[in-house]
C-alpha cells in the first residue's frame, strides 16, 4: 500500500512521545522511538550510558532500527504511519557531538525518505530529564538547531508544530493530513 511516513521530530522533551501516543489512542499506527530501548539494552550489558560512552556503537544500533522501521513501516496496511524519530536524527545527534560516522548513514538517509516532517520546538515548560535523557535544556536547544540544519540538509520541508496540549498539537498534525 505504501502509506505515507510521517515523522514526529524534535530535540529531547518537547512531547514527541506524548503527541505519538495521543495518535496511537486515536487509532493511528505509530512507530515508538528507539533510543530507549537501545539504552536500556546497554544498561542490561552493563554500560550505564551507552551514548556518551560508545556514541558510534549507539549510533549504528539507532540507524539499523529506524532503517527497519521505515522499510516495516512501507509494507503497513495503512494510509499514513507515524514514526517517533526519523534517520536524520541519527546524524544530526552525531554531528552535534562531533563524532565522525561512515558514510552509509549519510547514504541511509538519501535512500530512505519521509514523506512528511512535523517539528517540536524546544519547551521550556514541558522539559523534563530523566534517566535516559541526559540533557539540560540548554543542550535540548541546540540539538533542536541541529536537527533542523540536518533534515534541511536532506530536503525536507519541515512543518512546525505549534505548542499547545497534547491533543491541541496532534489536531494539528491530523487537520494537517487531512485526518481530524
Amino acid at each position: 500500500m505504501n502509506p505515507l511516513k510521517v515523522v514526529i521530530a524534535g530535540g529531547p522533551g518537547t512531547g514527541k512521545t506524548s503527541i505519538i501516543n495521543h495518535l496511537k489512542e486515536c487509532g493511528f499506527l505509530c512507530y515508538d522511538e528507539i533510543s530507549r530501548e537501545v539504552t536500556l539494552q546497554a544498561r542490561k550489558d552493563g554500560i550505564e550510558q551507552l551514548f556518551l560512552t560508545e556514541s558510534l556503537l549507539f549510533s549504528e544500533k539507532l540507524l539499523e532500527g529506524r532503517t527497519q522501521q521505515f522499510l516495516n513501516a512501507e509494507k503497513e496496511n495503512e494510509n499514513v504511519v507515524f514514526l517517533d524519530r526519523g534517520l536524520p536524527d541519527v546524524i544530526a545527534y552525531m554531528d552535534y557531538v562531533g563524532d565522525n560516522y561512515p558514510k552509509h548513514f549519510i547514504r541511509a538517509c538519501e535512500n530512505h525518505q519521509y514523506d512528511l516532517i512535523f517539528v517540536l520546538a524546544p519547551w521550556q515548560e514541558i522539559f523534563t530529564s530523566d534517566s535516559e535523557r541526559y540533557e539540560n535544556f540548554e543542550q535540548a536547544i541546540e540539538i533542536h538547531h541541529q536537527l533542523l540544519k540536518t533534515y534541511m540538509r536532506f530536503d525536507y520541508q519541515l512543518i512546525d508544530v505549534p505548542f499547545g496540549t497534547v491533543e491541541t498539537r496532534a489536531d494539528f498534525v491530523l487537520d494537517y493530513l487531512n485526518l481530524g
